[in-house]
């Protein structure tokens, strides 16, 4: 490892660290309407403010036992998870994308950032806030104008036609067969946004990952199955793995199956 790329990775791990710290704040506020700039962070419990030596991430959930710093009562794991991922998220897509910052890079930055802030919203809250998802579905289209992008822009509107209409269809006849609704507008939007980073061939590799894996997620667990369950996290876990390994895995899939 050079010199410089040992600074990258520096930095990347910087930054990632704190916007994963970031994404925390969004996770718990963009569902509950409030900013995500002011009020500064507090305790979810007893709503003291974080001190910034009690806000540092990773280090200071490790040190503090996972607790807040007043009122010792637990904080979620998820807050050094998503500490932890954001940063790995970013270094991984830097090696994808040949250790170099360039237009890919930044464009599936934002795709995994927000899908990282999706996944955990519709985890706890079972909602896709619209302006995170039709946010990805505008930059995913404007991504496609630029001779440096991966795919088309008749790609791009294929693709978040074809993932609007195949979740969209699927809702249609569940609630004709069911009488009620059975999947969330909020991932419908979502699998469009898809649609517009990925494409046509990206969108159909989501809906189906997405679904195997919760397929063998939830068949396992008897109340899963009995209930509702958010998808959104599968559909985000599904869309990383095209990202980072899709063609990889069509190739093998077709060169044993076909």
């Amino acid at each position: 490892m050079t010199g410089i790329e040992t600074i990258s990775f520096f930095f990347i791990t910087l930054f990632g660290l704190i916007f994963g710290s970031f994404f925390n704040v969004c996770v718990h506020r963009i569902p509950e309407g409030k900013s995500v700039i002011f009020p500064p962070s507090h305790c979810p419990h007893c709503k003291k403010t974080i001190k910034p030596y009690h806000n540092i991430p990773v280090l200071s959930w490790i040190f503090l036992g996972g607790s807040c710093a007043y009122c010792q009562k637990k904080i979620h794991w998820h807050y050094i998870l998503i500490e932890i991922l954001t940063p790995l998220i970013f270094i991984l897509l830097y090696l994808k994308f040949h250790s170099e910052f360039n237009f890919l890079y930044g464009k599936y930055l934002i795709f995994a950032s927000i899908g990282l802030i999706i996944f955990f919203i519709d985890m706890f809250y079972r909602i896709i806030p619209d302006e995170l998802s039709l946010s990805l579905v505008l930059i995913g289209i404007i991504a496609s104008f630029s001779s440096f992008n991966d795919i088309t822009l008749s790609d791009s509107l294929i693709g978040g036609a074809v993932g609007f209409s195949i979740f969209y269809g699927i809702s249609y006849l569940y609630f004709k067969a069911k009488g009620k609704v059975g999947m969330g507008g909020g991932d419908i939007k979502y699998i469009a946004a898809v649609g517009t980073f990925l494409g046509a061939k990206g969108v159909l590799f989501t809906v189906f990952f997405s679904s195997l894996i919760a397929l063998l997620t939830v068949l396992p667990f008897k109340s899963l199955r009995e209930g509702k369950f958010a998808f959104g996290p599968f559909l985000v876990t599904a869309s990383l793995l095209f990202v980072f390994f899709g063609n990889y895995l069509i190739n093998l899939y077709l060169s044993l199956f076909l």
